[in-house]
């Protein structure tokens, strides 16, 4: 599960020393616009997961993962072929439609196996070995950029997910049980999302996981353009997105020990504090002035991923919990808002990062404020509907 989740992480992150180059060649040279190479395979991301969510709760979840490949390589062709920015993002889009299959239906299949905060275990090894992708992806995209053009970057992807498929086909089991197949059908996604927003708990925690996504997209998109540019560190790039990525893969790596203990709301509040307080006080410091050194900006990103490393699985995990019925539909409805919400965020805050990184962390202020405003209501709706019923 986590190598089909890396697939994706690996298609977004390795391209990053290259959006320069790519720009280039389609035409470009517009940093924000390069910027879309990130955000738009986000968007297919997102709308994929409505087609193949529904389809693995009826044909299997095994057969769509291996459409959504077929889709990915189609879209990896367009990729390297493509003369215009256009035509690269429709690529991109693409690209992120078929890796949607192996993302939404690696999360289903989870949950096909597990439940509860041992399901929260799970996916927090999960996610911390998935973690270490794009800790070597940059460099390793640095490294074939240098070497053998940009074009080589997804080439590689292609191959690594061909290794991926063929390990999936002889080693993984199928987790849909056949007495537990939905009939395709017209109305399979209507019936699905009206049992999906019947769990409050599912739709709140959905929300918070958009706004999340979305602010730490934005650091995605932004941060070739941050270190590269604003502070002209164009070869330690790779190292030092490779270190914060380290970051969040240490506290995913926590918190599949630390949730057994404290349980996966405690653990979600305690960290959406901190997620909102720690750029508070970068703000308080830094606001309206140039950048600080490299190393306060990264120790303020350190402490912020840290955060969001505690979130990611956490918030996936509690939104799918009473869901397992739909896992399938549900994954797909859980990934499609919060990317869906992701991709805006993500685009109009990175519009605002030209100068200092300030912008990304009001971003994340925002973000994060706005999430604990969601969970102080769930906590009340819960509360409230408690006493109704005794």
């Amino acid at each position: 599960m986590a190598s089909l989740m890396s697939i994706v992480a690996l298609s977004i992150d390795a391209i990053l020393p290259a959006l320069e180059a790519i720009g280039i060649t389609v035409g470009t040279a517009d940093s924000t616009q390069n910027q879309l190479l990130i955000t738009m395979i986000f968007l297919g991301l997102g709308c994929g997961q409505l087609i193949f969510g529904p389809l693995s709760d009826s044909i299997g979840r095994k057969p769509v993962i291996y459409i959504g490949f077929g889709v990915f390589v189609i879209a990896s062709f367009i990729c390297v072929t493509a003369k215009s920015m256009e035509l690269m993002v429709f690529g991109r889009i693409l690209q992120g439609i078929g890796l949607s299959a192996p993302r939404t239906i690696s999360i289903a299949m989870v949950r096909d196996s597990f439940s509860g905060d041992y399901m929260a275990k799970i996916m927090s090894f999960i996610v911390a070995i998935f973690i270490l992708v794009p800790v070597i992806a940059p460099a390793l995209g640095k490294l074939m950029l240098d070497s053998f053009g940009w074009k080589s970057i997804f080439n590689s992807q292609l191959i690594f997910g061909l290794f991926i498929m063929i390990w999936l086909w002889k080693r993984q089991p199928e987790t849909l049980h056949p007495k537990n197949k939905i009939r395709l059908s017209k109305s399979l996604f209507i019936n699905g999302l009206k049992e999906f927003i019947k769990f409050k708990t599912s739709i709140a925690f959905t929300l918070i996981s958009g706004l999340i996504t979305g602010s730490f997209m934005v650091y995605l998109s932004a941060s070739q353009e941050i270190f590269q540019n604003q502070y002209g560190l164009v070869e330690e790039f790779p190292f030092i997105f490779a270190a914060l990525a380290i970051s969040v893969g240490f506290a995913t790596f926590l918190n599949g020990t630390l949730v057994l203990k404290y349980g996966m709301y405690k653990m979600v509040r305690a960290f959406m504090i901190a997620f909102t307080t720690i750029p508070i006080l970068y703000l308080l410091f830094f606001y309206g002035t140039t950048n600080p050194s490299v190393y306060i900006l990264v120790s303020f990103f350190g402490l912020q991923f840290f955060s969001i490393g505690f979130l990611f699985g956490n918030l996936r995990s509690l939104a799918m919990q009473p869901v397992g019925h739909i896992a399938g539909i549900g994954a797909a409805i859980n990934g499609f808002v919060s990317t869906v919400m992701a991709v805006p965020i993500a685009t109009y805050i990175g519009g605002f990062v030209k100068n200092t990184a300030s912008p990304l962390f009001v971003g994340f202020l925002i973000c994060g404020s706005c999430s604990l405003m969601i969970l102080g209501m769930l906590k009340r709706i819960v509360k409230t509907t408690s006493l109704s019923t005794s």
